[in-house]
């Protein structure tokens, strides 16, 4: 892969330079003091840093990301905003980040606490059995987020994946895999004791790489289920009395054909990005043939422009937030530095040769 490092360096945001040369170039710039401190001089970075309170949290909110209307950062969540400064390239001992990361620790344990339930829990009493649904969702959510600060072999979050996998491989293992719905009512739902993965999980899992190397049979395992079709039924669960949509929960192939990565330019970028960290695009035609597609988009010296089959480089999904766009004003040529950086991102993880240019 060509990737355009001069071309970065000279028209991306602070971040994007920073990890381009780091990440993706590999080059030896860690303990240079001007350089490292690029990303804590971009001022997106700096007001996401100021917004968060003094309990550690953002807006006493773990997963809502702001609204497209909204201004930049208003009601965005902990875990969002933890992986946001991530993907901006700050480290995990930056003040913001250590003072959050209490928090998401706590995230952890294994209790049905609904005090820690934050925008799950709402103002009324919540039955015990969404408590421990909601619980849950966060100890996932929470977990990715300390596996993509490095915490990885930290024992409460290596606990905390083992029993998360735990029950994604059990799943795995049994006839719910192919057959993961039970009709209720007028409804399809997830059968109880169904455990497909989630979005946190997979995320959790490619920040993780040496306990993935611990436990080769489950990634064959998870693989089949990320590339098989998706289901028609869209994931739902009954918990207690009520059916909750769960769009958190990965049944089938993420990206089926070129129009779903069309459709949605970051959000194809984000699984990509989870494909090459796990070592599955290579084994992957056609998530491979989409990645070629991409790299077909860029001009002679590496730098992405969109075609004309790009819908809208705009995505209304909360899991590729946190890591596009990280340029927020861009204008001219510095549009097309998000995704130039994050292909070469992509090939890093994916074993390819990177030619800096």
């Amino acid at each position: 892969m060509e990737f355009p490092l001069s071309w970065l360096l000279e028209f991306a945001p602070p971040p994007i330079q920073y990890r381009a040369a780091i990440e993706v170039a590999r080059l030896p710039l860690a303990s240079s003091k001007s350089f490292s401190a690029l990303p804590y001089a971009y001022q997106p970075a700096i007001e996401l840093a100021l917004s968060q309170l003094a309990d550690g949290t953002w807006n006493h909110n773990m997963l809502s990301i702001p609204t497209s209307r909204s201004e930049r950062y208003k009601g965005i969540g902990t875990i969002s905003a933890v992986r946001r400064l991530l993907e901006y390239g700050w480290d995990r001992e930056s003040p913001p980040l250590l003072q959050a990361r209490r928090v998401l620790f706590r995230l952890l344990a294994e209790d049905d606490d609904p005090a820690y339930l934050y925008e799950l829990g709402g103002k009324a009493k919540v039955e015990l059995a969404m408590v421990r649904h909601g619980r849950q969702l966060l100890r996932e959510a929470a977990a990715a987020a300390l596996a993509q600060a490095g915490y990885e072999n930290d024992p409460r979050l290596r606990g905390a994946a083992r029993r998360i996998l735990e029950r994604v491989d059990a799943f795995l293992k049994s006839p719910l895999a192919q057959k993961p719905f039970i009709r209720v009512g007028n409804h399809h739902v997830l059968a109880p004791g169904a455990s497909p993965p989630s979005v946190h999980t997979l995320v959790m899992l490619a920040h993780m790489p040496l306990y993935r190397s611990e436990h080769y049979d489950l990634l064959d395992r998870l693989y089949a289920q990320l590339s098989q079709p998706q289901p028609r039924q869209e994931a739902a669960t009954m918990i207690g009395s009520k059916i909750v949509l769960e769009p958190h929960l990965v049944l089938g192939d993420p990206l089926p054909h070129r129009n779903a990565a069309d459709a949605d330019m970051p959000a194809a970028l984000f699984w990509l990005e989870i494909f090459a960290r796990l070592g599955f695009l290579r084994r992957n035609d056609q998530w491979t043939k989409l990645y070629e597609r991409l790299l077909d988009d860029c001009d002679s010296g590496g730098v992405w422009h969109p075609p004309k089959r790009t819908a809208t480089m705009r995505s209304e999904n909360a899991y590729a937030w946190p890591g596009f766009p990280l340029e927020l004003q861009a204008t001219a040529e510095e549009r097309w530095s998000d995704i130039t950086f994050r292909l070469g991102v992509i090939a890093r993880h994916s074993g390819r040769p990177i030619n800096l240019t």
